[in-house]
């Protein structure tokens, strides 16, 4: 039996295309993101926010710094002791040292840059830099 007999007259080609489409389709199903801490960011025309999601850190072991247009949040988390005798059904919840990094949209007054962390959010608030704030241009007629 021929593969055109099988799938109706399309060649080899068709099938591998088919193929690459559904991997595709199915790429990262079943797979956590590798980026840690999930962000939100939003900006208006005077501040930057971000929001982490880090639940179950301490934020004695979180740290974040801003270098020029670069956002980099960095921390740990540890992992939860279990009694002695305890046995573990699941474990999904993920422990130990993460980094992450962004590059701002726009220049940030990093010594005026605000931190907060509430029920496992890490809420950052980058005021933005004067210089970089949009200006509107008065036009001369003549």
């Amino acid at each position: 039996m021929l593969l055109n007999d099988v799938f109706g007259g399309s060649s080899l080609s068709d099938f591998r295309r088919l193929q690459r489409e559904m991997n595709r389709l199915f790429e990262g199903v079943g797979q956590e993101s590798e980026e840690f801490p999930a962000l939100n960011i939003w900006s208006n025309n005077d501040e930057l926010v971000v929001t982490a999601e880090i639940p179950g850190a301490d934020p004695k072991d979180i740290n974040v710094n801003v270098n020029q247009d670069v956002l980099t949040i960095e921390g740990k988390r540890e992992p939860e002791e279990l009694a002695e005798g305890v046995v573990c059904h699941r474990m999904e919840r993920g422990s130990g040292r993460f980094l992450r990094s962004l590059r701002l949209p726009f220049d940030v007054e990093s010594e005026k840059v605000q931190a907060r962390y509430k029920m496992g959010i890490l809420t950052l608030t980058l005021p933005r830099a004067e210089m970089s704030k949009p200006r509107k241009i008065a036009i001369t007629a003549g």
